[in-house]
């Protein structure tokens, strides 16, 4: 039995059939529509979710299998003061793979280690967001032809920002990717990421303040959003949240072929004149999102679909 934690659980091989696995899935849906009948996913989200939680359970409903969870902490034992561990011994006992969303970093792995089913890490803090990178590799294999060879800038909240801290700590396993790291001082990439990563892997990166001194560069740009919960003053998030915002006339400074990206969900940092931009592709990477999280399902079940 295994459990998915971090991107890096998954070797560049198992990524890239995982990843043909998906690719396969969006062109042969029918194909794998009854592929977990009788099998449940069980969503244990203590944080608000939309995209995350939603495409868990299509991705279940598509394969042919039911789900059951809960949407916050305030519906579940937990607001009575059930620990993680006992909770995901009792979810053992009705479902037989469970996504889990945490505020506080590691109880993923915790639950994880006192679980009989397939423990699935949907965002754990600031920590890591394993399947919204498989959702973003996706997203740039598909629509780019590869996972090497380019430029990416990462633009936004980097300090809080899960997604980022995962998304680079996968590509630094592919040859030759250059980051861009685009953020106010005081939303600056943490130093066990900075240090702890891309120095120590020598990777090459630079830091800027200014997304247009950037833009130009980039063959992906990847937003994310100034995320109000994880602030503990609300003054600063005010004077942050409107920093960058991406607009019709930043992406004239952009290659014809340069593509956006964006976790989701949005607050001003894209403008809506944006999306009618054939580059700007983060509608069409939730859709990937849903493909990704049933090869995941299928993989870790160890379900074979001939």
């Amino acid at each position: 039995m295994r459990h998915l934690m971090s991107p890096l659980d998954l070797s560049v091989e198992e990524l890239d059939r995982l990843l043909d696995l998906a690719n396969d899935i969006e062109a042969n849906p029918s194909r794998y529509a009854h592929s977990c009948e009788g099998k449940k996913l069980a969503t244990l989200f203590y944080e608000p979710s939309t995209r995350t939680r939603l495409s868990f359970e299509a991705a279940m409903l598509n394969l042919g299998g039911s789900v059951l969870g809960f949407s916050s902490a305030d519906s579940s034992s937990a607001a009575k003061g059930e620990s993680v561990s006992d909770t995901i011994r009792i979810i053992s006992c009705y479902a037989d793979i469970c996504a889990m969303r945490h505020p506080k970093e590691g109880a993923p792995l915790v639950a994880s280690m006192k679980s009989s089913i397939p423990v699935i890490n949907a965002g754990d803090g600031g920590h890591q967001h394993p399947t919204q990178t498989l959702t973003d590799l996706l997203t740039i294999r598909s629509l780019k032809g590869r996972l090497d060879n380019f430029t990416i800038g990462l633009c936004g909240d980097l300090k809080f920002g899960r997604t980022v801290h995962s998304l680079i700590q996968a590509l630094i396993r592919y040859p030759n990717v250059r980051f861009i790291l685009i953020s106010p001082e005081e939303l600056r990439l943490p130093d066990n990421i900075r240090d702890g990563v891309l120095r120590k892997n020598n990777q090459d990166f630079r830091e800027e303040v200014r997304l247009e001194d950037a833009i130009p560069e980039l063959d992906l740009l990847y937003m994310t959003r100034v995320q109000r919960e994880r602030f503990f003053n609300e003054e600063d998030y005010i004077r942050m949240k409107d920093f960058y915002i991406l607009d019709r006339e930043k992406m004239k400074l952009a290659k014809e072929d340069m593509l956006v990206l964006h976790p989701l969900p949005r607050v001003n940092e894209i403008s809506t004149e944006v999306d009618d931009d054939p580059r700007a592709v983060y509608f069409k990477q939730a859709q990937y999102g849903v493909y990704v999280r049933m090869a995941l399902i299928l993989t870790l079940l160890e379900v074979e679909v001939c």
